[in-house]
């Protein structure tokens, strides 16, 4: 049995792994988890005289390089002093030379946010008049390209080695201590120390080039790597490859010196063993809280016990469950899988899902804030998809809690019945070979001994080969009969397949700018948006979707002083992740339905990436004007989004 439903579990798993890269391929460059949330000069502002410096706010702290705030002027020239300063909370400053031009100017920034991630983006502001500009303003990003698709393959690994080596050394520990010396298990744990070990080192190496340059060629700088080594996200690689080496040693004794132990020193260096390994646990998973999500934001101190919690707990389900299923499908017939350890793992399983929903609750309150973040962020929606796969995975483990009721005996059993077969084999084949070397010994007893020596010997191999087919035959059959292990294997396999998914929805989600962030960035735009417009000025966001592939994003209409008469018109176009969008044409009209004015077409000229202006715009009265834009993103592809605003 197990030679057969091998290939189909690797197969499976190939299938499952193929998926979950299709996910994290879909995932898109990491969003950022701190948002630009004000700037002065604005976007799009157009001042009487150049400013003594650019200033952006964020809405956490941020680290920044002497290079990641630039200034550049319409030929692509650096105009800044360098070496940004901090001037007050989470406002960072650069100064800029003296004499400036007129002319639009292109502010970039490349952060790293205080939970470790890369931020990037860039706008534009101008001095007395827009101009053109050879600088394209979505050329700054992180987190992309081929290093940001290696980097987040490199975090799903290093979860996953995490969840398979602690989960199935617990499972070893705590569950089936027999399964120490079962081959086997002792692959899984330590591929999985590997895999994280692996991981670990690819993360540091890719650090540098990840929240710098982007570029394949940096990943090996070593002044980059001596940089990432001083950083919060540095030090947390260091520390886990640091207590690798421990846990390598924890793998050794589990299945070496602990395996062949007596029961009573078994049962004392079980108790050393368990507080090791969760020492070592414990701190592996604290790589993770303090340098990621739960080190910032609201009640820190809190949230990183708690993360610690939550990665144990998906450990011990997760982990366990991938050696629960190694130990169905592999584990040898002479150390078979008794009910009472598949009874414990489940007994674990079911305290770990309990400190999976309480940390989980806690840690969706704290990084959404507000319901209408589940549906409103992307976060929330991520958030979701994982609700519905843990509910889908309890539900399975409830149907495997079912059959692992129902199985009274061992997973594996010799079959008595081979063994008679063959002792009647046996017994049957010397009274031939009897026979045989009677008739052969009439015609010399020489020859006939020498003939009955060399058919002794061929028929003994016969019979061993033959002896392993029946045993092998009847194993599968004895196994096969049985509803309860069939069943068993069944579900815990389907457990397997949605745990590699929702993994795979777990890495995406920790890459993803939590909802509670979101929702305060955008608040903060909207009330600069609306100081704005109390100074006279008027900004309108609408989303659209032409229909095609990559035909989503959000259209900004900005008008000053939106009064009748001359305006200055800016018109914005960003991806839903918030960066310039280059598109084909953009055109906007004004129509005044009250007093069938209209539509006025407006052809903005483009000015850089997603950026497009007009001077002059004559709005001839006051009223409730209908401002429409129409966005073609290819030369199929095209759709018209409007909102009604007071005009003068």
């Amino acid at each position: 049995m197990t030679q057969t439903i091998a290939p189909r579990v690797r197969t499976l798993v190939l299938l499952l792994l193929a998926a979950t890269g299709l996910l994290l391929a879909g995932a898109g460059p990491v969003s950022a988890h701190a948002a630009l949330t004000g700037s002065d000069p604005r976007q799009g502002a157009v001042v009487d005289k150049a400013p003594a410096q650019v200033s952006l706010t964020f809405s956490e702290k941020v680290a920044l390089s002497d290079d990641s705030l630039r200034v550049l002027d319409p030929k692509g020239k650096r105009v800044d002093r360098g070496d940004p300063a901090n001037p007050s909370g989470t406002t960072y400053a650069v100064h800029l030379h003296g004499g400036l031009p007129d002319g639009t100017y292109t502010v970039t920034y490349q952060v790293v946010s205080e939970d470790s991630h890369p931020v990037a983006g860039a706008y534009t502001f101008s001095i007395g008049a827009p101009s053109q500009t050879s600088v394209s303003a979505s050329a700054q990003t992180a987190g992309g390209g081929v290093v940001g698709t290696l980097y987040g393959f490199g975090r799903y690994v290093s979860y996953a080695g995490f969840i398979v080596m602690v989960g199935a050394a617990a499972f070893v520990l705590a569950c089936w201590q027999p399964g120490a010396g079962v081959r086997a298990l002792q692959r899984l744990t330590v591929g999985g120390w590997l895999a994280l070990t692996s991981a670990t080192l690819g993360l540091l190496l890719l650090r540098g080039s990840y929240t710098g340059t982007g570029k394949v060629g940096d990943i090996f700088d070593l002044d980059l790597l001596g940089q990432v080594l001083q950083t919060k996200t540095g030090a947390a690689l260091v520390s886990r490859l640091l207590l690798l080496a421990a846990a390598a040693l924890f793998i050794a004794v589990l299945f070496g010196a602990y395996e062949k132990r007596e029961d009573e020193e078994k049962r004392d260096l079980t108790f050393g063993l368990a507080i090791g390994g969760v020492v070592v646990s414990a701190g592996l998973a604290a790589s993770w809280a303090m340098s990621e999500h739960a080190s910032t934001g609201l009640q820190a101190g809190i949230a990183m016990p708690v993360d610690i919690l939550h990665l144990l707990a998906v450990a011990g389900w997760l982990g366990g469950l991938a050696a629960l299923l190694t130990a169905l499908y592999r584990a040898p017939a002479d150390t078979p899988l008794d009910t009472s350890a598949v009874r414990r793992f489940s007994r674990l399983a079911f305290g770990s899902v309990l400190a999976l929903v309480a940390t989980g609750i806690y840690q969706s309150w704290r990084q959404l804030g507000s319901w209408s973040a589940f549906t409103g962020t992307r976060y929330g929606q991520l958030l979701l998809i994982k609700i519905g796969l843990v509910v889908v995975l309890v539900g399975i483990a409830w149907v495997s809690r079912r059959w692992t009721g129902r199985l009274a005996e061992a997973v594996v059993v010799k079959p008595r019945e081979s063994s008679d077969a063959v002792e009647g084999a046996e017994e049957k084949e010397p009274a031939h070979a009897s026979s045989s070397g009677k008739g052969a010994a009439a015609s010399g007893k020489k020859g006939g001994d020498s003939g009955k020596k060399g058919g002794d010997s061929e028929r003994a191999t016969q019979l061993a080969r033959q002896q392993a087919a029946i045993d092998t035959a009847r194993q599968k059959q004895r196994r096969d009969a049985d509803p309860n292990r069939f069943g068993l294997r069944r579900s815990v396999l389907a457990e397997a397949g949605v745990a590699v998914v929702l993994l795979a929805v777990t890495t995406m989600l920790t890459s993803t700018e939590p909802g509670r962030t979101e929702e305060e960035a955008k608040a903060a735009t909207s009330a600069s948006a609306a100081d704005a417009s109390s100074a006279g000025a008027l900004t309108l966001d609408m989303s659209f979707d032409t229909g095609g592939e990559d035909g989503k994003g959000v259209v900004r209409v900005d008008l000053d002083p939106a009064r009748v008469g001359g305006n200055e018109m800016h018109v914005y176009v960003q991806r839903p992740n918030g960066r310039a969008f280059d598109i084909p044409e953009v055109k906007v009209a004004f129509t005044l339905e009250s007093q069938d004015i209209g539509p006025l077409p407006v052809v903005p000229d483009h000015i850089t990436t997603g950026h497009w202006s007009a001077s002059g715009v004559q709005i001839p009265v006051a009223g409730e004007w209908k401002v429409a834009v129409t966005v073609r993103t290819s030369d199929i592809d095209q759709t018209t989004v409007s909102k009604n605003a007071q005009i003068g």
